[in-house]
């Protein structure tokens, strides 16, 4: 049977698998536009772009970080198209090897006749993330800064691109390198103890190992309280607009985008579906969701958005409960709703403040979504309810992604399976596994320890030419 170690392959080793092929793709994306840029990277990069380019300079004799003007042509007669290329030579590229780019106008019919004459020198179509791929196989960036490479492509706001820069920065890579080596440090002592056993020889007591892993599992569970935190800037929040029909959902959604949206009527039972939105707050996402009245109906169009209503509720980060001054809090609907959702996460808000010249009835906010009043307090309590009492800055070390956080956790788990076989005295041999499992789990993070498959299903998630 392989064991774990077996199966997971260090950095060394998956560095002499590193192909030695060279690869091309289009790095902007397909479509007309301004100017395209095609990427190649490789051995063969200078070479095969000098049989295409005629320009004053070969490309193989120029110095690194230079651009060139040219032309291309697959026969040195008839041109294709002016352009600019860019040269890179290795280690100083992103990939880590001789690299290209060539910027020329943005029509797909040239980007691809350019790519066409390179793929006819034995250079192959790039995999979806294959580039950066290689940047970290060449060492020039960690894992988790790969896949930060990813988030920044994908990001939508302001916060969801600090997020992902503050990782690709490597904040979140340092305080994993901290902790893992923190932890082989103690691990080592482990080992020594038991290479010489024969001689009674103790390197560190148990209780100051004990203090050690907590103090590790300590600084873990610091990471791993991020993660709600950091989940909500690279994804958003999901936010459900619930209540009973013509208390004003659409029309608070309406509000909020600044738009019609959705139809307001007030024949009840309008929306019978559920609407869909985004828009960003300071810089955070909220995906909107505006959900069918909820009331006892026969309709069976009406009934089946109900259901959903119900199921948008379950599925929601935020439920904002709207009812109005003109009827009384459904105490039964919102009791539902408590049971559906996390109480904390409840907003419950009163409309068409407007209409009524005193207020009696209780809620979190008061509004109207006829004049705007109130609104400002709504968007208040929704970033509350949102962040908590986070004060995270740029510089501090967040998790954002599901794989880290598993990895985390894992290591969490094997820690105090060390700190139970101390306080069980059992052989250093035991302990020693569980700090060894830690360790892994930890360099999976960053890539120090790493599968195959993970690294394909990370890489595969990228845009080819990325």
């Amino acid at each position: 049977m392989t064991s774990k170690s077996e199966t997971l392959k260090s950095y060394a080793s998956r560095r002499e698998e590193l192909p030695e092929d060279t690869i091309a793709a289009l790095a902007t994306p397909p479509g007309i536009g301004a100017i395209s840029v095609i990427r190649i990277s490789g051995p063969k990069s200078f070479q095969a772009t000098d049989k295409i380019f005629f320009g004053k300079t070969k490309i193989i004799d120029a110095a690194s970080h230079t651009i060139h003007y040219g032309k291309i042509s697959g026969d040195g007669i008839n041109f294709i198209d002016d352009v600019l290329v860019y040269i890179y030579r290795e280690p100083n590229s992103y990939t880590g090897e001789d690299s290209v780019e060539i910027s020329t106008h943005g029509s797909p019919l040239i980007s691809s006749k350019i790519i066409e004459l390179l793929l006819q020198d034995n250079i192959r179509m790039a995999e979806p993330g294959e580039f950066t791929k290689r940047a970290f196989l060449n060492n020039r960036i960690d894992l988790a800064q790969a896949e930060a490479v990813a988030d920044i492509i994908n990001s939508r706001t302001e916060a969801s691109l600090r997020g992902a820069r503050n990782q690709l920065d490597g904040v979140l890579s340092a305080k994993v390198h901290e902790l893992r080596n923190s932890l082989i440090n103690s691990s080592s002592f482990v080992e020594l103890s038991l290479d010489f056993a024969e001689e009674n020889l103790e390197f560190i007591d148990n209780k100051e190992l004990d203090e050690k892993i907590q103090n590790i599992i300590r600084d873990i569970e610091q990471l791993l309280n991020t993660y709600s935190f950091g989940r909500i800037i690279r994804d958003g929040v999901n936010v459900a607009l619930v209540g009973q029909p013509n208390v004003g959902k659409s029309s608070i959604l309406n509000y909020i985008l600044k738009e019609s949206r959705a139809i307001v009527s007030k024949i009840p039972g309008t929306t019978r579906d559920v609407i869909r939105e985004e828009v960003s707050v300071d810089g955070i996402l909220y995906r909107l969701f505006d959900t069918a009245g909820i009331r006892f109906s026969e309709d069976e169009v009406e009934k089946e958005g109900i259901l959903r209503s119900r199921q948008a509720i379950k599925d929601a980060d935020i439920v904002i409960f709207i009812y109005d001054v003109e009827q009384k809090i459904d105490s039964a609907l919102l009791d539902e709703i408590y049971k559906l959702a996390d109480k904390d996460k409840v907003i419950v808000v009163l409309n068409k403040i407007d209409i009524a010249p005193k207020i009696t009835l209780k809620a979190d906010v008061y509004v109207s979504a006829l004049t705007g009043a109130g609104m400002n307090e709504m968007f208040e309590k929704l970033k509350t309810a949102t962040l908590g009492n986070s004060v995270y800055s740029e510089k501090t070390a967040i998790v954002s992604n599901l794989r880290h956080y598993e990895c985390l956790k894992k290591a969490k788990e094997y820690l105090i399976n060390a700190r139970n076989s101390i306080s069980a005295r059992l052989s250093g041999e035991f302990i020693s596994v569980d700090l060894r499992n830690a360790e892994n789990s930890l360099g999976e993070i960053i890539g120090e320890v790493t599968s195959d498959d993970i690294l394909n299903n990370i890489f595969m998630k990228f845009c080819i030419g990325k």
